[in-house]
């Protein structure tokens, strides 16, 4: 029983995980970035959202927990490490790229409650 149960728990954190970037894709667009790009990986690493407001990019990373701590403690230090390393790489081909402030954020995503956005998180 439990074999066939791990592939369906994986299942239901991957929808769980699209459907908490989608969500938070929208939230920020009512705030008035724009979307540059979702799921943007390299070798390197991941960034799960890539918005845009201005001059300023934000690297921006989707946790989806119970409470917001749990959300904000889920992103660490290697993770930080990655979600950098992707964001220099989709700068390195930006040709406005010097002109660009950059920022790292959090979106946590907790249920029944409004997404929480943590500015220069990281």
């Amino acid at each position: 029983m439990t074999r066939l149960a791990a592939p369906e728990t994986r299942k239901r954190a991957e929808r769980r995980g699209r459907w908490s970037e989608w969500t938070a894709a929208l939230f920020l667009m009512v705030k008035g970035y724009r979307i540059l790009a979702m799921r943007y990986r390299v070798r390197a690493g991941e960034v799960d959202i890539i918005a845009r407001r201005g001059e300023l990019v934000a690297f921006v990373e989707v946790k989806a927990r119970r409470d917001l701590m749990a959300a904000v403690d889920a992103v660490t230090f290697a993770s930080q490490d990655r979600i950098r390393a992707a964001g220099d790489h989709w700068l390195a081909r930006q040709p406005d790229a010097a002109r660009l402030s950059l920022r790292y954020d959090i979106v946590a995503i907790t249920p029944w409650k409004l997404p929480r956005h943590y500015q220069g998180a990281f």
